[in-house]
């Protein structure tokens, strides 16, 4: 009986039939695991990319917009914030959808337009350091800044397996504002 039971141990040891399915059944799991990461990590990065594209467009319409130059010249007055965030949720001047991002609203945009006496020296006085590569001895700031709630971590989503339900997404771009 010892015999028998040792020739079929023997036996099992060297039969490999079968070591494919078990080394799968270790890696396959971990593997799904890293490739749902990456895609989800993915999804994240694109979405932070697209909401810093559609901020550095309106801030640089908003940087580009007078409307000084419509209420001199009779036209009626555009407001430049209003059609500067437009441009950063939409993509367009009109507004219209589909947003940049699923659920993205203007409310989650601030544009700031500096007025000039709120102008930024050029150069840091404690170092005379040139700022914003200028000129002149003031510069003044446009700055758009959002927020977006990262909404593909549902249910189902990867983070949602570490009990991280919400992403908030964040980001700002300045430009030189162009008076005429």
């Amino acid at each position: 009986m010892v015999r028998l039971i040792a020739r079929h141990l023997r036996r099992f040891r060297r039969d490999q039939r079968g070591t494919v399915l078990i080394e799968m059944a270790i890696v396959g799991p971990l593997m799904l695991f890293l490739s749902a990461g990456v895609f989800e990590f993915g999804n994240l990065i694109h979405d932070k990319l697209l909401m810093e594209a559609g901020l550095s467009d309106g801030a640089r319409f908003a940087a580009r917009c007078n409307s000084q130059i419509y209420t001199n010249a009779g036209l009626a007055a555009i407001d430049c914030v209003d059609l500067a965030k437009n441009i950063t949720v939409f993509g367009n001047v009109a507004g219209t959808a589909p947003a940049r991002l699923v659920g993205w609203q203007k409310s989650n945009v601030t544009i700031s337009i500096a007025d000039p006496t709120t102008c930024k020296n050029a150069v840091d006085p404690a170092t005379g350091t040139v700022l914003y590569l200028s000129t002149t001895s003031q510069v003044c700031i446009v700055t758009a800044s959002g927020s977006y709630a990262y909404s593909s971590l549902d249910s189902v989503g990867l983070l949602s397996l570490f009990d991280i339900t919400a992403v908030t997404l964040g980001a700002s771009h300045q430009e030189r504002l162009f008076r005429f």
